[in-house]
C-alpha cells in the first residue's frame, strides 16, 4: 500500500491544494477578527502539501481523489481546499466555535454545499478505517493523547497521521505522545517556521487514560470529584482562579437557593467544578419544602463550546450526585440564550484562542454575558489580575465590586444596569 520504507517521508513541494485556493478569503468569525489575524497559517498549507506528497508517492488504496480525515480545523483552512479538489472529508472538531467558523466559510465560499463532507465527534466513528489523517496539533497534550490513541486504535493499519504546527508552539513532548501510540514518528523538513510530524505503525491495544479523575477539597462543599476528557481545559485539576472564586461563592449559592427561578449559568464550565459546587451548595441551603409545596430544586446550566468539556461536566455532576440539578449544554458564547433571560451568570474567562494569547476572547464573552443578563442580574467573574478587566466589566455589564484578590486573580461581581 505504502511504497516508502519505514523512516522515510516523501519530498514536499507546493501543490494545487495550496496554490489553487484563496486562503485570504477565509473569515475567523465567530472568533475575534483583526487585520493582523488570519484564518489560516503556514502549518495548514504545509499539512495539505505533505498529504498530497504522500498520495503522489502511492499512499492509499481507496478513491481518487483520496478520502481524508481532518481533526481540529479552526476555520476550514484544511477542509475547504480538500473539498475544492474533490476529496471526501470526514471532519472532527471539539470546539463549537470551530464548527460555526467552518460552516460560515463553507456557506460563503461553497454556496452549493459540500456533499463530500461528513461531520463526526472525535471518536472511533470519525477515524474508522482512515488511511490519511490531518491533525492541527492542539495546545493540550491530553487532547493530543486522546485523539492520537483513537487514530492508532481505529484507523487503517497503514494509516499515515500528519500532525502539523508552528515551530514556536511545538515541543518534544508532542513527539513523546505520538510515539506512545505509533512505532514511527518522523519530523519533516521545516517550512515557513512550521513543521509536520509523520506518524506510522499504530500500536493497537494501548490503555485509554480518559476520563481523568481527581478529588479535591472545596470549602463549604466538601470533597468534589472532577472528571476530564482530553480536550477539557485544565484537565481534572482544580483551577487556582476557580478555587478563589469558590471561596467567595456562598452568596451566589444563597441567591440561587432562594430564587423562585432557581437557575444559574456557568459560562465555560470546563470540568464542571463551578456548576457542581454551586449545585451542591445550593442544595444544602434550600429550605425543606412544606407539605403541598412543590420541591423545585435549584438548577444550573453548564455551558461550554468544547464537546469534551461538556462530557466532563456531565460525568463530574454524575460522580457528585447532582446530575439531576445540572443541565449541560454545548454552546458558543451563550449563543443559544435569549437577550435579558438570566439572573445569575458565573464566568472564569479564557484568554487563549487555540495557541494564541488573545484577551478579545474574554471581552466577547463579557459582551454576551451583558446581553443575556436581565437588569439587576449578576455576573460573578474571576480573572487574571494583570488583565485589568474591571473597566470593561463596568462599561459592558454595570457597577462592579471586588470580592477578593490575591497575587494572581481577582474576583468581582457586576450588576446589570
Amino acid at each position: 500500500m505504502t511504497p516508502l520504507p519505514p523512516g522515510r517521508t516523501p519530498p514536499v513541494d507546493r501543490t494545487a491544494l495550496t496554490t489553487g485556493f484563496d486562503f485570504a478569503a477565509l473569515s475567523r468569525w465567530p472568533y475575534p477578527e483583526s487585520p493582523e489575524l488570519q484564518a489560516h497559517d503556514a502549518a495548514d498549507l504545509l499539512l495539505l502539501d505533505t498529504a498530497k506528497a504522500w498520495w503522489d508517492a502511492g499512499h492509499g488504496a481507496g478513491g481518487h481523489p483520496a478520502p481524508v480525515v481532518v481533526l481540529e480545523d479552526s476555520h476550514g483552512a484544511l477542509t475547504l481546499p480538500l473539498l475544492a479538489q474533490g476529496h471526501p472529508v470526514r471532519i472532527g472538531q471539539d470546539a463549537l466555535a470551530q464548527e460555526r467558523s467552518l460552516d460560515a466559510n463553507l456557506a460563503r465560499l461553497q454556496p452549493g454545499g459540500a456533499p463530500n463532507l461528513r461531520r463526526h465527534g472525535i471518536a472511533a466513528e470519525l477515524v474508522d478505517g482512515a488511511e490519511m489523517v490531518l491533525l492541527q496539533l492542539p495546545r493540550s497534550l491530553d487532547a493530543l493523547d486522546q485523539w492520537t490513541r483513537a487514530v492508532a486504535e481505529y484507523a487503517h493499519p497503514e494509516v499515515v497521521l500528519l500532525a502539523g504546527g508552528r515551530d514556536k508552539h511545538m515541543t518534544p513532548r508532542q513527539n513523546t505522545v505520538l510515539e506512545r501510540y505509533f512505532t514511527e514518528v518522523v519530523p519533516g523538513r521545516g517550512r515557513s517556521k512550521s513543521r509536520v510530524l509523520t506518524a506510522r505503525g499504530p500500536r493497537r491495544g494501548q490503555p485509554n487514560r480518559f476520563p481523568l479523575r481527581a478529588e479535591h477539597p472545596v470549602p463549604d462543599v466538601g470533597p468534589v470529584t472532577l472528571a476530564a476528557f482530553g480536550a477539557t481545559f485544565g484537565g481534572a485539576h482544580l483551577d487556582p482562579g476557580t478555587a478563589l472564586l469558590l471561596d467567595h461563592l456562598r452568596p451566589a449559592a444563597e441567591r440561587l437557593a432562594a430564587s423562585d427561578r432557581g437557575r444559574a449559568v456557568d459560562v465555560g464550565c470546563g470540568n464542571g467544578t463551578i456548576a457542581v459546587c454551586l449545585a451542591l451548595a445550593a442544595r444544602r441551603l434550600e429550605p425543606t419544602p412544606t407539605e403541598g409545596t412543590p420541591d423545585v430544586p435549584a438548577r444550573i446550566v453548564a455551558t461550554d463550546q468544547s464537546a469534551d468539556a461538556c462530557a466532563s461536566t456531565t460525568l463530574t455532576a454524575q460522580w457528585n450526585g447532582v446530575r439531576d440539578l445540572v443541565e449541560v449544554r454545548r454552546d458558543d458564547a451563550l449563543a443559544s440564550f435569549p437577550d435579558a433571560s438570566e439572573d445569575l451568570l458565573v464566568l472564569n474567562p479564557p484568554f487563549h484562542a487555540g495557541n494564541t494569547v488573545d484577551s478579545r476572547v474574554a471581552l466577547r464573552l463579557l459582551a454576551e454575558c451583558a446581553r443575556v443578563l436581565r437588569p439587576g442580574g449578576e455576573l460573578w467573574c474571576v480573572w487574571n489580575s494583570h488583565l485589568q478587566y474591571r473597566p470593561e466589566l463596568e462599561r459592558r455589564v454595570g457597577p462592579t465590586r471586588q470580592l477578593a484578590r490575591n497575587r494572581t486573580f481577582t474576583v468581582t461581581v457586576s450588576t446589570r444596569r
